[in-house]
């Protein structure tokens, strides 16, 4: 219920009780609010046991907790019935990002090895059948001019 209260906080609550009721009123006062917070946790109780007889055998079972969307949908999930739970464990990401890097540092010395020698046909072909997929800046001929576009201007 006060989970986000910090120390801090709750030693300024108490000092602001302390200097608003006294300290000869204050034990009186948190008996109060006591008195008060469990009478409403007894309403509430009763209420959810009305609605549960009201409902019928069929939902004995239903938990109030459950029209939370995250907790509902936490529970559907967690269900055995879907078979997501052998779907979770057969992914592994660990090594499908091992994969990826892998991949990627074997690109990255493809593509030193390819600037050395100045040509992509042939680190096309020295790559066992990898095609070089990096973007390499295009140079256009002296006489080509780029193409205009009236609506974009």
């Amino acid at each position: 219920m006060f989970n986000d209260i910090g120390p801090l906080e709750l030693v300024t609550i108490v000092v602001l009780a302390v200097l608003v009721f006294g300290p000869d009123k204050l034990p009186k006062v948190i008996q109060d609010v006591m008195r008060t917070v469990r009478k409403i946790r007894e309403f509430s109780e009763s209420a959810k046991a009305d609605i549960r007889s009201e409902l019928g055998p069929e939902f004995k079972d239903f938990e109030f907790e459950d029209l939370n969307p995250k907790t509902f949908i936490r529970k559907q999930l967690d269900n055995d019935e879907l078979g997501l739970k052998e779907i979770r464990n057969g992914f592994d990401l660990k090594k499908e990002m091992a994969e990826v890097t892998d991949a990627v540092h074997s690109r990255d010395t493809d593509t030193s090895a390819s600037g050395s020698s100045g040509s992509s046909a042939s680190s096309a072909s020295s790559g066992g059948g990898r095609i070089d997929m990096t973007k390499k800046p295009e140079e256009p001929g002296k006489d080509d001019r780029p193409p205009f576009d009236a609506d974009a201007t």
